[in-house]
């Protein structure tokens, strides 16, 4: 079943679930970004649901939408959490979520970063080199601790999506060689304080065919037969994330449920305690981006709408060239127009979007930025010396902020002359 989406027009304005957004607006003020509590817990609870017929744990991805608001709420519907820093760690600790439901990713990890892990008693580490195992290896012993790890593989699958977002290929910087692995698992045999316990991978991000995810998932299925066959035992497997949500109208997107049940059926009778790591699918479609129209602005080749957020506050548009739908918050009779969305920053590149044909609207009107849950305040910014907005939840028929707008004391805190 596809999700609902939780903003839709009553009365010809624009509401996320119940509240109207222009109720936010004028008391939150803009830009803001507004994510809706239902639209998540619909789509991880579509994760969960789908994998009900084997042992799993869902980690919802912390760097998709951090928010201390959001990480709660998934944490009390019960996800576990992947993690690919120390200051995600604590994000997800502070939000209230056992560290036993936390798995470390990542290419870099410090030795700062395993040792705040290891204290915490997280469930394990997925691993990139076998110079990472050495390291998690020491700082345990130093613990008197045994540190459960899964190793990352690069199953040499290409996902297609942007290139800044595909991770599965040899030409990528990350996970191991299939082929090594069951050679680096014997060595890793000498390790006394690693519990090496399962493979991970992650193919790359928004993929809206998960044919790739699925192949993998064979290879990975393959490889655990091999280490297996050579004596020792795998008890995990994580199939990462990485399904994509539709940024434009018609683009076809798979059901989470039917996919994960996929999955589930794969790894059916493995004997395998399955890890998934979605984040864009869990939240992007459940966010928006709300900001108010500044000036339209005509030159002899091009119509401007000059808004308040900027690619401080949606850098997706200028770094991927991505595609995000505008809605106007009040429906017009007004002919629509074709022009550039654009912000204050002093860059060319501060768009929203380009030659784009949206509603005719007027300073002061407001507009949402769509599928704005994902990879939008995580990846904002004070540049310009832009405030960074606030953040909102909204739950029903009431919302709340759940992350004030910044104060230009914000701005310069920890600074000095």
């Amino acid at each position: 079943m596809t999700p609902v989406n939780p903003f839709q027009y009553r009365d010809g304005v624009l509401h996320c679930e119940q509240v109207d957004l222009t109720e936010i607006a004028r008391r939150a003020g803009t830009p803001c970004y507004v994510y809706s509590r239902a639209g998540i817990l619909e789509r991880f609870r579509a994760y969960d649901e789908g994998l009900s017929e084997v042992p799993h744990l869902v980690c919802y991805a912390v760097k998709a939408n951090s928010n201390l608001a959001v990480l709660a709420l998934l944490a009390q519907a019960g996800a576990g959490f992947d993690i690919v820093s120390g200051g995600e760690l604590y994000r997800v600790r502070q939000a209230g979520a056992p560290a036993s439901r936390v798995v470390f990713s990542g290419v870099g990890k410090t030795a700062e970063e395993i040792e705040y892990a290891l204290a915490e008693g997280i469930h394990s580490f997925n691993a990139e080199s076998e110079e990472e195992l050495h390291l998690i290896d020491a700082l345990a012993a130093r613990r008197g601790v045994k540190a459960r790890v899964a190793l990352r593989i690069n199953p040499d699958i290409p996902a297609e999506t942007h290139p800044y977002i595909a991770t599965g290929t040899r030409e990528h910087k990350f996970g191991l060689d299939a082929a090594q692995a069951p050679a680096i698992w014997q060595r890793a045999q000498r390790l006394k304080n690693l519990s090496l316990e399962g493979l991970s991978c992650h193919i790359g991000s928004q993929l809206l065919d998960p044919a790739p995810i699925l192949a993998a998932a064979d290879v990975m299925l393959e490889l655990v037969r091999s280490i297996r066959q050579a004596g020792y035992p795998v008890r995990t497997l994580d199939l990462g994330g990485g399904l994509g949500v539709a940024y434009r109208p018609g683009e076809s997107t798979p059901d989470i449920a039917q996919f994960a049940a996929q999955l589930a059926r794969k790894v059916a009778g493995a004997d395998l305690f399955l890890i998934v790591e979605p984040g864009r699918s869990i939240v992007a479609e459940a966010g928006v981006l709300l900001t108010r129209v500044l000036y339209r602005k005509r030159t002899d080749s091009k119509e401007f709408v000059v808004v308040d957020a900027a690619m401080n506050d949606l850098i997706r548009p200028a770094l991927y060239q991505s595609h995000h739908e505008i809605w106007p918050v009040h429906l017009s009779a007004r002919p629509e127009i074709l022009a550039d969305v654009v912000g204050p920053v002093c860059e060319t590149g501060d768009y929203l979007a380009r030659d784009r044909r949206l509603a005719n609207v007027l300073p002061g009107d407001l507009l949402a930025v769509a599928t704005a849950g994902a990879y939008a305040f995580v990846a904002a910014s004070n540049y310009n010396s832009r405030l960074r907005p606030p953040e909102v939840l909204v739950e029903g028929d009431r919302w709340r902020i759940v992350r004030a707008r910044e104060s230009y004391e914000d701005l310069i805190r920890g600074e000095t002359i």
